[in-house]
């Protein structure tokens, strides 16, 4: 009983990483709306830059809910 419940503690704690990548994607395409808005020439180089950075973001994310099912679900 107290390993699972340590299990979950542990699970819902690896979750913080998500509500940080929530952040950095929206930080990311605030980022983009606003470098658009300022210079609409470079549309298309700031639009690939944001893609990298959104995948990086959301990399992170993944990971952290990786870490959190491995805890879970391993041993």
């Amino acid at each position: 009983m107290l390993l699972q419940a340590a299990k979950c503690l542990g699970a819902g704690l690896a979750t913080i990483g998500l509500a940080g990548a929530g952040i950095g994607i929206g930080t990311v395409f605030g980022a983009l709306v606003l470098g658009t808005s300022r210079n609409p020439s470079l549309k298309d180089e700031l639009f690939k830059i944001a893609i990298l950075g959104f995948a990086l973001t959301e990399a992170i994310a993944l990971f952290a809910l990786m870490i959190a099912f491995l805890i879970l679900f391993a041993i």
